[in-house]
């Protein structure tokens, strides 16, 4: 392999692997910011300015509704 085909292949590796990286860095923040949503919606819960209903209501809100295909 000549020197310029080295310097591709490696490029393209190093975009895959970032591009890797970043996507399970966003995955983490989402998860993140979702579970901290959560733990919000709880405390209002438990301090009594929502109803569990109204709580179930927002944390439903921001899922994707279930295809037929899924069980």
């Amino acid at each position: 392999m000549s020197d310029s085909q080295v310097v591709i292949v490696a490029i393209v590796a190093g975009a895959i692997l970032v591009s890797s990286i970043g996507k399970q860095v966003s995955s983490v923040l989402k998860s993140q910011a979702k579970e901290r949503s959560r733990r919000e919606i709880a405390a209002y819960i438990a301090e009594g300015s929502m109803t569990p209903e109204q709580g179930e209501r927002l944390i439903r809100a921001g899922e994707r509704p279930k295809s037929p295909c899924e069980s």
